[in-house]
């Protein structure tokens, strides 16, 4: 059984507690995740299974789609409410054109300093490592995208405190503790993310992701490797076909005839069946294969 299922992961679970269970599940060890989501997250966390795993260099590089909310008042370590308040505001009134227009600052690509609390490797060891060994380390700003911020909820007081709601479409890469950890830094107030829910990966959606009961029930729907691929364009002739199953280089000029684009990455399929990934060569005249299955 080879294939993609969408799990909506419930707050609590760590993304290696959901593929463990998916291996039990399916009884076998080749599972893989497209993107890691924190523990108290929740949503989408799309699942590779089989020959599938071999998919995902190819899919993690997806835009998400979150919903967030924003906690004003409280800042921590970990920039979201389940860590150590490093510093803290009381928040009675927050002026809401002023917050919407400092929302829209954010669209575009930027420089992002990640969490130390993530589990990014310098050196060969995970962020999170040297947080709980209190050792220092230099942790450099990696570009992302925010295509689309925008407030969503009433502002909430609660406790002293000011919540929000976000809806946010951002690329690979983006971490959404730190927008939250941004947000009110340009806004001179302490703040953290109270909560996470990732809506969209890709062409994913949580309306067709399943809870982990109902996939233990056999309640689900296996994604195949050709729909994961719907963003490519998929070739089958004979001619590149013959090519294909020995991950033999094929001119551009036989596998896209007259057409006068050319994508940069191409599926092949028999029918139904995925059968390899080929990418545009740097002089613009072949494709080469990246992966073929056999």
């Amino acid at each position: 059984m080879n294939g993609i299922i969408i799990v909506n992961k419930e707050k609590g679970m760590t993304s290696h507690d959901v593929v463990n269970q998916i291996r039990k599940i399916f009884q076998t060890k080749k599972v893989g995740h497209l993107g890691t989501l924190d523990p108290n997250a929740t949503g989408i966390l799309a699942i590779c299974i089989n020959d599938a795993t071999k998919l995902v260099q190819f899919l993690v590089e997806h835009d998400k789609t979150y919903i967030a909310r924003v906690c004003l008042g409280k800042k921590t370590d970990t920039y979201d409410l389940d860590g150590n308040i490093i510093d803290s505001a009381k928040v009675e009134k927050i002026d809401v054109e002023e917050l919407d227009t400092i929302l829209q600052d954010f669209i575009g690509k930027q420089l992002q300093v990640p969490p130390i609390y993530s589990s990014i490797k310098v050196n060969g060891k995970k962020l999170y490592e040297y947080a709980r060994n209190n050792e220092k380390i230099e942790i450099l700003p990696r570009e992302i995208e925010v295509y689309h911020i925008k407030r969503i909820s009433e502002l909430i007081y609660e406790n002293d405190c000011c919540f929000f709601d976000l809806y946010l479409e951002v690329s690979k890469g983006t971490y959404v503790r730190s927008l939250c950890a941004d947000i009110g830094e340009k806004m001179n107030i302490p703040s953290s993310m109270a909560e996470l829910c990732r809506i969209k990966l890709g062409n994913f959606d949580i309306k067709d992701a399943y809870m982990l009961k109902d996939i233990r029930e056999g309640n689900y729907r296996l994604i195949t490797m050709v729909e994961a691929l719907s963003n490519l364009p998929f070739f089958s002739s004979e001619e590149v076909l013959k090519k294909a199953r020995f991950g033999m280089k094929m001119p551009i000029k036989m596998v896209l005839k007259n057409s006068i684009d050319k994508p940069k990455r191409i599926a092949i399929r028999e029918k139904n069946k995925l059968i390899a990934i080929y990418e545009l060569t740097n002089d613009l005249n072949y494709y080469k294969a990246v992966r073929v299955w056999n």
